[in-house]
């Protein structure tokens, strides 16, 4: 079983790379098309400001040519910020870009003091649907900025009313937790129906996949950390294994379903790290919570120190779980991009095309290294968070050794 899971992992991840690579090869192309569509158009601009010119005479043309030069060199240092678009790759969005100026508009859902309103986040836009407007709605007028709806009153954000506000919208992040959550769903359960219909049968398909993975998690993680108790928590630490996993993977598919950085948003991993502690307080036994507020042998004296050290380490724990899942995706989308971005910056908005060339090669293999490198981090990431759940949940059921011996003697 061990050498069919290593032989199947091996596969999955040889045939990832190569996706990688072309989807990298993809997404490349895609830039300098996008970095060509805007070049066009401030040339296209020029033009129309140098028509205009010649129509007021050859003073006026003299200033729009200079305006337009120098309104030709902002856009030029404009044309591509890294930072900006790191930002906007990782952080979450009321849209879904594909390239160049096209999105996917998603639903914005607002609560007020007057009730619920919903709009397109395509309202946003102007109808060249590049800038970014104001938008009037049923109660208040609206304004998006850094991805955040704010209240506008008179041209000014007001901030009570800002304050108030309830933003419930389907964002990339949520449209992506929905997409993964359907797609547990079909996984699991068209593999339960397969059990079902060739019962006591060798896996077939999708589930020579699955299985592995599943007996993975129970003979590495739960039986070796938990225990005996171990099939209490098994839902629980599939759910979140596999959740956490597929997540990981999407995240690194540049294109439509992919490209959400859901594992690397802290309100994800937060509510992950808050399940596991709650599972873990729930399930803490008299042993658990004796060793937390009074550890047997300890002086009286000590425990004055060691009790509130305790009781930190108690909500330590989904702290580190939280802050590990959410910095290692991120960095790891962070360096990706970063080597990217050398392509544009080194080729300066198509004005040294040899160092953009010469560079670009080097970054780009770089960069699918990194995102092959990635596969393994959205492995590892997976089975980190369910080993440290199951850690905390064995922590938890564990017997004193005297309950253990009266067991065994009953």
């Amino acid at each position: 079983m061990a050498q069919s899971f290593e032989k199947t992992f091996f596969h999955t991840l040889l045939s990832a790379f190569f996706a990688f690579v072309f989807l990298m090869a993809f997404q490349s192309v895609q830039a300098n098309e996008d970095t060509h569509q805007h070049a066009n158009s401030v040339v296209a601009d020029s033009g129309m400001q140098h028509q205009h010119s010649a129509s007021v005479g050859e003073a006026s043309m003299a200033a729009v040519e200079a305006h337009a030069e120098t309104a030709h060199a902002g856009d030029a240092h404009k044309a591509f910020d890294p930072g900006k678009m790191i930002t906007e790759h990782i952080g979450d969005a009321h849209d879904w870009h594909l390239w160049g100026h096209t999105h996917i508009p998603l639903p914005v859902i607002l609560y007020t003091s007057n009730g619920f309103e919903v709009f397109s986040s395509n309202s946003f836009r102007d109808h060249a649907g590049h800038g970014m407007v104001d938008y009037t709605g049923k109660y208040n007028t609206y304004r998006l900025e850094d991805e955040k709806v704010l209240v506008v009153t008179n041209g000014i954000v007001d901030e009570a009313a800002t304050s108030s506000l309830l933003d419930v919208s389907i964002t990339k992040n949520t449209l992506t937790l929905f997409i993964v959550s359907i797609l547990m769903l079909i996984v699991f359960t068209s593999v339960a129906r397969a059990y079902k219909k060739r019962p006591g049968q060798a896996p077939k398909g999708l589930q020579s996949f699955i299985e592995p993975l599943i007996i993975f998690v129970r003979d590495d993680i739960a039986k070796p950390n938990i225990g005996k108790k171990y099939e209490k928590f098994m839902p629980y630490l599939l759910t979140v294994f596999f959740f956490i996993f597929i997540s990981n993977l999407l995240g690194l598919v540049p294109i439509l379903p992919g490209g959400a950085n859901l594992t690397g948003n802290i309100a994800i991993t937060l509510t992950l790290a808050v399940l596991t502690f709650i599972i873990t307080t729930i399930n803490g036994n008299k042993h658990y919570w004796g060793h937390i507020f009074a550890m047997p042998g300890v002086p009286a004296w000590v425990l004055i120190i060691l009790t509130p050290i305790e009781i930190l380490g108690m909500f330590l724990r989904p702290f580190v779980l939280m802050i590990r899942l959410f910095a290692n995706i991120s960095a790891g989308h962070i360096i990706a991009l970063a080597f990217f971005s050398l392509i544009f910056i080194f080729g300066n908005g198509g004005e040294s095309v040899g160092a953009g060339v010469g560079v670009g090669v080097a970054s780009w293999l770089f960069t699918v290294f990194m995102m092959f490198l990635e596969l393994l981090v959205s492995f590892l990431q997976a089975f980190v968070f369910a080993l440290l759940s199951a850690v905390y949940f064995g922590s938890a059921v564990e017997e004193g050794h005297h309950e253990e011996h009266a067991e065994h003697a009953h």
